[in-house]
């Protein structure tokens, strides 16, 4: 049975809002359909004389927990967790159809819910 040669590779169709596929450019390429990469001007300062934007500062992770969390923390059922939230006493944020509970204000509400027995 003869061999057969390898198929030649087709470009690929662009789907619907997608430019056509192009190679890369190489540099010093001068084949016909490719692009060669422009000279950077002289003019240009280099990148160690570039002003560097400023990053502003890191802010701290907010860690949420669930309401299962909040209650294994405070060793309540999740009832009490949800009638904290819905009365306002715990903050939280919703997140579609469940809460999520920042773990600053879970410290929060037990900080104040301190208690001293005399």
């Amino acid at each position: 049975m003869p061999q057969r040669t390898a198929a030649p590779a087709l470009p690929r169709q662009a789907g619907y809002g997608q430019r056509p596929y192009t190679r890369p450019a190489v540099p010093g390429a001068g084949q016909a359909g490719q692009r060669l990469l422009a000279p950077r001007p002289a003019t240009a300062a280099p990148l160690a004389q570039r002003p560097v934007a400023e990053r502003p500062a890191p802010r701290p992770a907010v860690n949420f927990l669930t309401v299962v969390e909040v209650a294994a923390i405070m060793r309540v059922s999740k009832m009490t967790v949800y009638r904290l939230v819905h009365g306002g006493e715990l903050a939280a944020v919703r997140v579609g159809r469940s809460f999520r509970v920042p773990e600053g204000a879970v410290r929060a509400y037990l900080a104040g819910a301190r208690t001293d027995v005399a």
